[in-house]
């Protein structure tokens, strides 16, 4: 086994709720695997307030980030500031993915409010090859969408998509949408309760590419997509978890407790025959 299978191995076995101190001591023991861990293991959302748009908060991940500082998706501004010559150097999207990123996170503005009422969401993307073709519409992209609610609270859902978008076929008349999704969740009950851990899908879809779409058309096109997508995992997810895991916690917890007040029965029972046979004698 390697280092780094070794290091996510050892990650699946400790505290989840901990994951990332536990992933910040790995990386110190081991500093060579930094980045693969970093890349690879999913950690709790942070949010961040944009100074350059009225202090509205913005949610920080590894694909917004620059030394350590966050691109804000709604100034295109990194936050804290960076110099002018760390700036020269620092991650932009082009002109075209800049357009679909701001569709993006005023799309999912909505869509957080009308499934999370409340929260905070996030939408980062960056280009694949070629920024555009010959008309300015992106060509292939990639990106995440963020999506957290319960920064203040004891329990809190964190949800990751990170996807790609690749036009596909002979003649590219055919759009794959590739996602995968981790969902973080921690709940954390006043009856002293806490069930914490993630879970991660993949998913594809493929949409004919509906003819020539002008720039906006397009981004359009691709956010609509992503949302219809994005909605029906996070909906199968939250199926997924209500159905079969917790409704299998609570087939554990009961059967856990009807076997302890079983236990409690025979052994108070045991304790009055032993009293009565005393007694007796």
């Amino acid at each position: 086994m390697s280092p780094y299978e070794a290091a996510l191995d050892l990650l699946r076995r400790l505290d989840p709720t901990k994951v990332e101190q536990n992933l910040n001591q790995l990386i110190k023991l081991d500093p060579d695997l930094a980045e693969d861990l970093l890349a690879s293991v999913d950690t709790p959302l942070k949010v961040k307030k944009d100074p350059n748009a009225s202090q509205k908060e913005f949610l920080c991940c590894d694909y917004n980030r620059d030394i350590d500082s966050h691109r804000s998706p709604w100034s295109n501004n990194y936050v804290p500031a960076l110099s002018a010559q760390e700036l020269e150097e620092s991650p932009f999207p082009s002109d075209a993915i800049r357009a679909v990123e701001v569709l993006a996170n005023d799309s999912f503005d909505i869509y957080r409010d009308l499934y999370y009422e409340g929260g905070v969401s996030s939408v980062y993307l960056w280009d694949l090859g070629d920024d555009a073709d010959a008309d300015g519409a992106p060509n292939d992209f990639a990106g995440v969408v963020l999506l957290k609610k319960g920064e203040n609270s004891r329990s809190s859902w964190d949800a990751i998509h990170v996807f790609e978008v690749l036009q596909e076929g002979s003649t590219q008349s055919q759009v794959s949408y590739r996602i995968t999704t981790t969902i973080i969740l921690h709940l954390n009950s006043e009856k002293k309760m806490t069930l914490a851990g993630n879970l991660t899908r993949q998913t594809e879809r493929s949409f004919a590419l509906p003819g020539h779409l002008s720039p906006e058309q397009s981004g359009i096109w691709h956010v609509s997509n992503l949302g219809s997508v994005i909605e029906e995992v996070e909906s199968q997810m939250r199926n997924q978890l209500e159905v079969v895991y917790f409704e299998k916690t609570k087939d554990i917890y009961r059967e856990l407790r009807d076997s302890s007040q079983e236990a409690t029965t025979q052994n108070r029972s045991v304790h009055e025959e032993v009293v009565k046979g005393l007694q007796g004698m």
